[in-house]
């Protein structure tokens, strides 16, 4: 199987040129063999925004037009997508990502660690499970740029059947050694495929680095984009390899199997409530942290 993601540069606040220009791409790596494209964070609607009502105005609920949109064009290209996006429930703002194919939407996830940094500011907390969805076969999970940095997101995702990881992403200069270090550590520790797929360009004086990358269940580098330019990258996938998580080096002298050899009992302090307040948020927003 084929995965594509594309790197991109994102007009803030434009859903409409930004929606036209994923489904284009979608069309192109559909024709390259893609079964699956995942795209960058909020990609649809663009990321710095500066306050909440203003980002209000661009955000749908899920389902909803622009995820009909897509549906209808992975219908067209017989293939699978994975797109952020700002998603309206209710009285509350999230900042979200959705596996869309030929039959609509088949998944949603709200990211739920947030950064003080552009629309995250403003948004709510993800308040649900981590969860795994299938598309034509591939078992897919979905964490949020920021999420990559705590090792537990990507675990849940795993321990639930995941076979590749999407992190769609707007990764800004200070991320160079997320980008280089821990996608491939995710992948590796978890046995999973991880692609993540950042945009490029500028927003209200914020630039984003690029450098996407896909990493196999070892830990190496499948395709990289080493620079902050629009691209594609593709990776073949093959999910024999990513479902036998017992690797046998040398029999009986050198086995690793990563899930058989956790200790959960040892790991509470995890899970513990930490009482920390995060930078710019309220005690309603913390209410997660205790």
């Amino acid at each position: 199987m084929k995965i594509a993601g594309v790197q991109m540069d994102v007009a803030l606040g434009q859903p409409a040129a930004n929606l036209a220009k994923i489904i284009s791409k979608l069309t192109e790596t559909a024709a390259a063999g893609a079964t699956l494209t995942v795209f960058p964070e909020c990609v649809l609607t663009g990321y710095c925004f500066d306050s909440r009502e203003e980002a209000l105005e661009h955000a749908e609920t899920i389902p909803g037009p622009s995820t009909q949109r897509l549906a209808e064009a992975c219908a067209a290209t017989n293939s699978f997508a994975v797109v952020g996006m700002l998603e309206a429930a209710g009285d509350s703002l999230y900042n979200a990502a959705v596996l869309v194919g030929p039959a609509g939407v088949l998944g949603s996830y709200r990211k739920v660690h947030l950064p003080f940094l552009g629309i995250d500011r403003f948004t709510s907390y993800g308040d649900r499970p981590f969860a795994v969805h299938a598309a034509d076969g591939l078992n897919v999970g979905m964490n949020i740029c920021y999420d990559a940095s705590f090792p537990e997101a990507a675990r849940c995702l795993a321990l639930q059947g995941a076979d590749l990881i999407a992190l769609p992403t707007n990764w800004p200069p200070g991320s160079e050694c997320a980008a280089a270090s821990a996608i491939n550590t995710r992948a590796m520790e978890n046995g999973v495929y991880y692609i993540a797929v950042n945009r490029v360009g500028e927003e209200n004086g914020f630039p984003f680095i690029g450098h996407s990358r896909i990493a196999d269940p070892t830990g190496a580098t499948l395709a990289t984009l080493p620079h902050d330019n629009e691209a594609i990258l593709y990776a073949e996938i093959d999910l024999s390899r990513v479902r036998n998580k017992h690797y046998v080096r040398v029999p009986g002298k050198h086995e690793i199997d990563r899930f058989a050899d956790r200790r959960p009992h040892l790991y509470g302090p995890v899970i513990e409530p930490h009482g920390l307040m995060p930078p710019g948020r309220t005690d309603s927003d913390s209410e997660l942290a205790n």
